[in-house]
Parts: C-alpha cells; structure tokens; sequence
C-alpha cells in the first residue's frame, strides 16, 4: 500500500486536505467497513477494512487510560494523521497533524459545538492553511454513531451508519459502514470518525 505524508497537502494550491494528490483519493465513491476494536490485545482503536475486506486504516491506543492523543495509522504502521486533544477546553478541540508528529502548525482543527446547541451540527472542521475557516461540518444522525459530514455547500461527502445485514439486521453498535464521495480523502474522513469516536467514547 501507498504512504502517505499529509503534510504535503499544505503545498497544493487547494487549502482543503481533500487534494487529488493522496492516494487515498478516487474518482468513485467507496464503502468502508469500520470495527471500533484495536487489533491490538488489551488496545483501544477501531480498524477499517476497505470493499475487498482488506484492511487499509487503523487506530491504535495503547494507553488505555489516556485518550488525549491518537494515531491514525495505515496497515504497516505508517503514521498518516497525529490527533490530540487540547486541555483546558471544556467543550473541546482536536488538532490533526501529519506524519512528522505533534508540532507546527495542524493540518485541520475539529471545534465541537456547545454542549446544549439545539443544532445537529455537533462539529466544525477548519482545514485550510489557518484552520481558522471552516471546510466541513460534522452533524449527527441519530443518538448512536451515524453522523454525516458536510462541505461548505451542504453538500454530503461522507455518512456513517450502523452496518446492517442484506436482510436489514445490525451486525451491533460497533461495526460501522463509512460512505465516502468521489475526490474526498479517505484518510482525512477516517481521521474525523476517529475524532468522532473520541468524543463519544467508543475509542
């Protein structure tokens, strides 16, 4: 499998990590199979297997007791995003980073909302080169772990729900099937599931 280092999507001159130059992006749209559990004995994470039932994302915690700071990683261990969570925030904030690690400037910034917001957008996404502005939108689906996420236009580019059998039975709370348009970037959509996870606790 390709690596990848997202921090090279800083010099493209879209400012969004959605550029065609990962390899995480196609010109199809794609269906993933997340498994909130770590391959991993006595790890928290959720592993992500692609269409084939071929593993292509991973997360990895191996501090049960701290979930301030994960690791996106590929197959082989191939560090793609650096997730950590900043103290001292009460409704919180994530930064995403690339595969040089927690330093510099983040790549994107996950803002949640206010814990008693009436809107169902739970999170703001800002990644362009000041993550000031925002890019996506994260906005839930239901009480459980279906979410959507948005583009500035509305537009949907990536929707997880529970993964259901051919004849409509759940296969439980953890197995997820992920959505994700044609020219989005996969790792990035992962990334905001795993942030997604974190809030909830399911990591």
């Amino acid at each position: 499998m390709a690596k990848i280092c997202p921090e090279l999507l800083l010099q493209q001159s879209s400012s969004s990590p959605s550029s065609s130059s990962s390899p995480y992006v196609t010109s199809i749209r794609e269906t993933f199979t997340i498994w909130m559990k770590s391959l991993v004995f006595h790890g928290n994470g959720c592993t992500v297997f692609n269409s084939r039932g071929e593993i292509v994302f991973r997360v990895d915690n191996y501090q049960e007791s701290c979930r301030d700071e994960v690791c996106l990683m590929d197959l082989k261990g191939q560090v793609l995003f650096s997730i950590k969570r900043e103290k001292l925030r009460v409704l919180g904030r994530w930064n995403g980073y690339g595969c040089g690690g927690i330093k510099g400037r983040p790549l994107f910034q996950v803002r949640r909302n206010g814990m008693f917001s009436r809107e169902d957008v739970i999170c703001n996404v800002g990644c362009d080169e000041n993550v000031g502005n925002n890019c996506y939108k994260i906005q839930q689906l239901d009480k459980n772990s279906s979410f959507k996420v948005t583009n500035t236009a509305g537009q949907v580019v990536a929707e997880v729900k529970q993964k259901k059998s051919s004849k409509g039975i759940g296969y439980g709370d953890d197995v997820l099937t992920l959505e994700v348009e044609p020219n989005i970037d996969h790792s990035l959509i992962v990334a905001l599931v795993t942030i997604c996870g974190l809030i909830h606790g399911k990591l």
